[in-house]
């Protein structure tokens, strides 16, 4: 073992807190793996750290290890998700941890997918290393929720991201072109949330409205989340932004199987995928079904940017994990569509259902934000 000082219990959720923070770094680069922040501490200063690698290698250990080299020896790793113990594309990390001469591993969360599952602290413990789990897990289990719910309940976590204006609409009516509600600082900060995403998602309706691009525009990154369309039908125009680009930025339509497989081969043409899924009750695509072909394709984290009925459907059917509702300063002031039914604002309103975050502003926007309570 480590003749290192006695680490506190303050120690560890400061470092463990700082570990949570790098391992935010690769939110919507690591699918189908969960993004893993590590660090490496020996005698009060970090020694290694690293965070999964997008496409998900090399995992966040394997990096801390490498860059501490013999340092690793005696140190304490913090890692924000129980380390691998099976054998996939590279050795288990709990392997790796062992031969390093680790003195001991704080861990925020058991990973419950079924080949971790604590055997990886079971493996470390095995060997004589310390191991403390549970510092940091509320926050770690809401930065890993998209994994967890991909092994346990076989989907993707949900944002669902609206925007409205001082009156409660989200567009004008059906003959308006679309709708600018949101300033420059409140659309900076939608940009840096689709970042943190695998999937941008709409409903049809709003792919026609506005036409939308649904790509990360920031300065620097060059990240492009595979673009997701809802449209039972398939009414997605061949002249829009998204069939234009589709060879640049993927893109899936997910459909019906009442879909007209001419309209299937036209988008086809254009570089869309079309993938046919169940239908719900009332001819819509169900949502469902959908977010579980989204997890079979590897994807953990899905930004929903509506439209309104999308967005009542997935908060009505339990399936919006964060709803993020922009208010701007300036009304309609004329009659126009809801950004979400009165049933959707009365389930964020129950904390049963839903708990709000601090509200953020994004002058002269507001922002506020709830999770489901689980």
């Amino acid at each position: 073992m480590s003749g290192e000082p006695q680490i506190s219990a303050d120690d560890d959720a400061r470092w463990m807190d700082a570990a949570l923070a790098f391992g935010r770094r690769g939110l919507g680069l690591t699918a189908p793996n969960p993004s893993v922040g590590a660090l490496l501490v020996k005698d009060g200063a970090v020694v290694g750290r690293g965070v999964t690698q997008p496409g998900g290698r090399p995992h966040a250990e394997r990096r801390a290890l490498d860059e501490a080299g013999a340092a690793a020896r005696g140190a304490t790793l913090y890692v924000t998700l129980e380390p691998c113990a099976h054998h996939g594309v590279t050795p288990p990390c709990a392997e790796a941890i062992v031969a390093a001469g680790v003195a001991r591993v704080v861990s925020a969360l058991d990973d419950p997918d079924p080949r971790v599952a604590g055997n990886g602290h079971a493996r470390l413990r095995e060997a004589g290393i310390e191991v403390v789990v549970g510092v940091g897990a509320k926050a770690a289990r809401r930065d890993h929720l998209g994994h967890i719910l991909r092994v346990t309940e076989g989907r993707p976590m949900v944002t669902l991201k609206l925007a409205r204006t001082a009156d409660g609409f989200a567009a004008g009516d059906e003959h308006d072109g679309r709708l600018a509600i949101t300033g420059e600082i409140a659309n900076l900060r939608v940009q840096a949330m689709r970042s943190l995403h695998d999937a941008i998602m709409v409903g049809v309706g709003t792919a026609i409205t506005d036409d939308p691009l649904l790509t990360v525009r920031l300065p620097g990154l060059d990240q492009k989340p595979l673009r997701v369309v809802l449209d039972s039908r398939l009414r997605l125009p061949e002249a829009s932004r998204l069939c234009a680009t589709a060879g640049q930025f993927p893109t899936v339509v997910l459909t019906t199987p009442a879909a007209p497989a001419g309209r299937e081969a036209a988008l086809g043409a254009r570089g869309v995928d079309v993938a046919r899924v169940g239908a719900d009750a009332a001819g819509h695509v169900n949502l469902s079904e959908a977010l579980a072909f989204l997890a079979q394709k590897g994807v953990t984290r899905v930004f929903s940017e509506g439209g309104p009925r999308a967005g009542a459907r997935l908060i009505a059917q339990g399936l919006a994990d964060e709803v993020v509702l922009l208010t701007a300063t300036k009304p309609l002031g004329r009659e126009g569509l809801p950004a979400l039914a009165p049933a959707a604002y009365l389930a964020l309103e129950d904390p049963a259902r839903y708990a709000e975050a601090a509200p953020e502003s994004y002058p002269p926007d507001e922002m506020r934000r709830w999770e489901r309570v689980r």
